[in-house]
């Protein structure tokens, strides 16, 4: 692999990481009813998930998965009803996922783990991603168990380093003082857009 494509593999995984989704919302509400470092079980849930699409797409099982339709459709449905349980939840509960009380209400950390492995892992699209994308960065005329060790450890520093800090983000907003309309509309927005991510995953096709 040269410099030049492992910066391209870089910079594709970190905008894909960094842009906002379920599993962001997810961690950021995480830090904000239980604390930042706390959360980060939460992150290890999600890099956990991810590893092991990127385990699967390196061994070429991912395409397997891809090209079954019923295992696409129950990882997706899955997802889509995770999802939407979510969202639903944030925006009808009396308290949503985003709290300012001083006296939080602690999840324990195998649950965060938990929850974050399941968001990510019934993730059809980053199923799709790591299936799509590993392949066309690795250079099939060189080793290429050394590739994928360098862009498996990659992302997951990636991952853990974006979702961290999510984590914290949600954690300062629910301290930072914030008025009770404001964090109404917080949570409502977040739930809003755990909806809306569920609908369009309704509509990711494996073709």
């Amino acid at each position: 692999m040269t410099i030049e494509t492992y910066l391209v593999f870089l910079i594709t995984t970190a905008v894909v990481c960094f842009t906002p989704g379920a599993a962001a919302i997810t961690v950021a509400s995480q830090g904000a009813a239980n604390g930042g470092r706390k959360a980060f079980a939460g992150v290890v849930g999600i890099a956990s998930a991810n590893v092991i699409y990127f385990i699967l797409s390196g061994t070429g099982i991912a395409s397997l998965i891809v090209a079954s339709n019923l295992l696409f459709q129950i990882i997706k449905w899955v997802g889509v009803a995770y999802l939407l349980w979510l969202g639903v939840t944030a925006i009808f509960s009396a308290n949503g996922p985003i709290k300012v009380s001083p006296s939080r209400t602690s999840k324990s950390t195998k649950k965060l783990y938990v929850q974050g492995f399941v968001i990510e892992f019934a993730n059809p699209k980053a199923l799709m991603y790591f299936a799509a994308i590993l392949p066309q960065f690795l250079n099939p005329e060189m080793p290429i168990l050394p590739q994928i060790l360098i862009m498996g450890v990659t992302t997951l520093a990636i991952d853990l380093m974006s979702y961290t800090a999510y984590g914290f983000l949600g954690d300062r907003i629910a301290a930072g003082g914030l008025r009770k309309w404001v964090v109404g509309l917080i949570n409502k927005s977040a739930g809003a857009a755990l909806i809306f991510a569920g609908i369009r995953m309704a509509s990711v096709s494996a073709r």
